[in-house]
């Protein structure tokens, strides 16, 4: 089953008079339980390519098909609807709240999916203990190595099992202990069927992906199977 399919998906910014193509006419799909590494140098479409597939942002042209569901055209109510319930985010930079503890913070998109109290904590103990912070569930971020706190942010995104985990440099701001921890949780989930799209410019990530997309110009211009 396809989990994305995109076709000629374009995304274009106007600033002022000037026409600035991001992305020209894009085909890609993805096979539920894939792992997928996104390469290429700044300014090649990679972010904007995450953003399109996150329903952050709408393409200009083109169709994409998320579960199924033609996602290309929606309102910004329904994408919001879409991300919460079909899609889980990773960033660079973490993106916790700093006054929540691991559990509240991990808590948060049931907390908007009208999760009880009762069971978003049970969950949300049991998405810390598989990454690993079992032992931190009442710290909170400041109180954290880089590392732990982007298995927070991991926890987090598996919160409300989405159909699709996006995540933007996950071990970017990582020393390389830490970077190889957070590669061992993704290729854990991916073993475990979660399908994945990592932008990085580490090539670990990419080496351990089943298929890296390299990106210039705004266009698909390699891709490698890295393994069955």
């Amino acid at each position: 089953m396809a989990v994305v399919n995109i076709e000629k998906l374009c995304k274009t910014y106007k600033i002022g008079s000037v026409q600035l193509p991001a992305l020209r006419e894009v085909d890609l799909e993805i096979e539920q339980g894939q792992y997928i590494a996104v390469m290429g140098p700044s300014g090649s479409g990679k972010s904007t390519l995450l953003n399109l597939l996150g329903c952050l942002d709408k393409p200009t042209s083109g169709q994409y098909w998320l579960g199924g569901e033609d996602v290309s055209r929606l309102d910004d109510d329904k994408l919001s609807l879409i991300r919460g319930k079909r899609i889980g985010f990773v960033f660079q930079s973490y993106n916790l709240i700093g006054q929540l503890n691991v559990i509240e913070n991990i808590e948060l998109p049931m907390f908007y999916q009208g999760f009880s109290e009762e069971t978003s904590a049970e969950h949300a103990r049991e998405l810390a203990i598989l990454v690993g912070l079992g032992g931190r569930l009442k710290h909170r971020p400041f109180e954290l190595s880089g590392g732990e706190q982007q298995r927070v942010a991991i926890a987090r995104a598996l919160a409300n099992d989405p159909l699709i985990i996006l995540a933007d440099e996950p071990t970017g701001n990582l020393d390389s202990e830490s970077g190889t921890e957070i590669l061992n949780i993704l290729d854990r989930l991916h073993q475990q069927g979660k399908t994945l799209v990592v932008v990085t410019h580490d090539e670990n990530i990419a080496a351990n992906a089943e298929r890296t997309i390299h990106l210039l110009d705004g266009q698909i211009k390699q891709e490698v199977h890295n393994r069955a």
